[in-house]
Parts: structure tokens; sequence; C-alpha cells
């Protein structure tokens, strides 16, 4: 769907769509797997399982049934759950050991685009993150990988997750800008989706191994997005980076 007006900011999600959370979490909790002698849990599978965790949290506070809590706590209540999956006692494992897992997810790599496409981006658009991560996540990532956000907002700025519309408005109302001035850069259909319905443009980065190879949960909801891309690089192509 071609648009006559460029927008004026790009908001990125960025689990999946700048870092690669699953090869990432694999990478992390295979030395704990060894380390409690769970050698049949492959590292892979444990973290298809702490994700799938993590729409249902999520909707635990987008639907009011609790107060807001930032993603670290939630992706710690996850991982107790999937710990307890498998028949495993997080009590017995102690808070310094699940308090370090649970911070994996501030050691996720970026795709091997994601920096210089960001990079190229912001010599012409400012670059926010629109994610559900929580601030001092985000900030970690970035710190980690120079990933060269302006500013970081998202969940923990609008008080609320993904898809709810306060996400993509709260980050737009910060901006001073209008919903369609903005474009939201996602690898997930549902999140464009969301998006859209709020009046922002809207860009898609494909993420083919995200799941594995697996074909994505969302597929079915793909729309004719504004923009298109192979990766980050593709996209700063196609906007005159």
């Amino acid at each position: 769907m071609p648009v006559s007006t460029p927008p004026k900011a790009l908001a990125f999600d960025v689990f999946g769509t700048v870092v690669d959370w699953r090869r990432s979490i694999a990478r992390e909790v295979a030395p704990f797997l060894a380390s409690i002698g769970r050698t049949d849990i492959s590292p892979e599978r444990f973290a298809d399982g702490w994700r799938e965790r993590y729409v249902p949290a999520t909707d635990s506070v987008r639907s009011g049934r609790r107060p807001f809590v930032v993603l670290d706590v939630l992706h710690r209540e996850m991982l107790e759950d999937l710990l307890q999956h498998h028949g495993v006692n997080p009590a017995g494992l102690g808070d310094q050991l699940l308090d370090e897992l649970t911070r994996a997810w501030h050691r996720l790599d970026p795709w091997p685009d994601a920096v210089e496409g960001l990079i190229r981006l912001k010599r012409q658009f400012p670059l926010v993150t629109l994610s559900n991560g929580n601030i001092a996540l985000m900030l970690a990532l970035a710190r980690r990988s120079g990933l060269p956000w302006d500013a970081i907002l998202g969940a923990e700025f609008s008080r609320t997750y993904k898809p709810d519309p306060g996400a993509y408005l709260g980050t737009v109302e910060a901006l001073g800008l209008e919903p369609s001035q903005v474009c939201l850069v996602a690898a997930h259909h549902g999140d464009l989706v969301g998006a859209r319905a709020c009046g922002l443009q809207t860009a898609f980065v494909a993420r083919p191994m995200e799941y594995g190879g697996r074909r994505a949960p969302d597929a079915d909801l793909v729309q004719d997005w504004e923009h298109s891309a192979r990766d980050l690089l593709d996209l700063a192509d196609q906007l005159g980076c």
C-alpha cells in the first residue's frame, strides 16, 4: 500500500524484529539446563516454552486482571511456570540464579542486519522503541549491541502492553506527532494490525528464522502494509536512507 507522505519517525518492535530472542535465549539457558541435569530438554524447546507464555502474561495486564508490572517481572513469573511445567521446583534454585536467568532477555543478540540498518535509517528518521520490553531491558540491549535509539518508549512509558491502543498512541503522543506521521516497524503482522487500527503507518520486516523456521503464529494476519522488507537494510533502501 503506497503512501504519499513519508513518516516523521520510526517506532520499532524489538523482540524478533531487531533482536533474535530464540537463539539468544537458547544460548543462555543451555549451561543452566546442563547444570541441573536436564539435558533431556533442548535449549531451543525451553526458549520456545518461555516465549509461548508471553501473550497470556501480557494479556493479564492488558485486560485489567492485574496492575501494570514491567516485563522483567512477567519474564520471571513465566520462567518459574515453565520450570514447574518441566518438573523443576524453582524454589530450590534460589532467587539469585533465577534473577540472573531472567536477565537473559537483557542479553539478546541483534539480527546481523539490525545495527547497520538502524544506523542508516537514523540518518533520516528519529528512531524509538515501541516494545513491550521495559526501559531497563531495552537500555541493556541497546548498550550491549549499539542499538542507536533516540528514545525508549513503549509499554512501560504508556503503562500498557501492545496491542492495547494506549501503547501505540502513548508513544505517538510522546513524540508530539499525529499517528499517521509515525511508522511502526515490526516482524509481526498482529502488531502491525494493532498499529494500523490506531492510524500509524506500517512496515513489515521478514524474520523467517524467528521461530526456527516454523510458520509464525500470526502469519494469517498479513495485510498490504505500506512497506514490506527483507530486512532493515532493505527497508533503509526503500526509505531512501
